[in-house]
């Protein structure tokens, strides 16, 4: 995978920040990301590299016929560079510019079971008071996890959980025979 998708993303930050149409990128972004997750095919006409560009553009301007136009205009440049089909690398990269604008920590919350919303709000909000900064956790289960949590940070992994502790156990016990 090329690194051309953290170009794409950081022009477009730039120019929707200068404009202040941040939000309105970020949601558009977010749609078509969906759109791609729900519609199959869609995604598989982006990617396709033996279409048309000409099919492929046609296809953009209809999903972004009321979309933000410096969205639009950007996604019509990926696909006049060969690059659509890099369209959820963009939206991932575009959305971690947006997070570190904000100053805000993006984590993964998973759980043995799942949690409900007050429960996990009371998770975020503690440590959201302990790094001093906005937290946004992305939610997910691991029954093999039995109790406890996992949060993860980039690559920084704190391992709260039950199955985690038997596993630090038995590493001790087998480095003491």
């Amino acid at each position: 995978m090329s690194a051309a998708h953290r170009m794409y993303a950081k022009a477009l930050y730039q120019a929707s920040s200068e404009r202040g149409e941040v939000p309105a990128v970020r949601g558009g972004l977010a749609d078509l990301v969906a759109s791609l997750h729900e519609v199959p095919e869609l995604r598989a006409v982006l990617a396709n590299p033996q279409l048309d560009s000409r099919a492929k553009e046609a296809v953009v301007r209809d999903l972004t016929a009321s979309a933000n136009d410096l969205l639009r205009n950007t996604l019509l440049l990926l696909v006049e560079k060969g690059r659509i089909g890099e369209l959820e690398d963009v939206a991932k990269e575009f959305e971690q510019l947006v997070a570190r604008a904000e100053r805000r920590l993006e984590l993964e919350l998973t759980t043995a079971v799942p949690l409900s919303d007050e429960e996990a709000d009371g998770i975020v909000s503690r440590i959201e008071q302990a790094v001093g900064r906005p937290v946004q956790a992305r939610r997910t289960v691991d029954p093999g996890l039995v109790g406890g949590v996992v949060l993860q940070v980039g690559s920084l992994r704190l391992d709260a959980s039950l199955r985690g502790r038997l596993d630090g156990l038995r590493r001790e016990l087998a480095a003491a025979r």
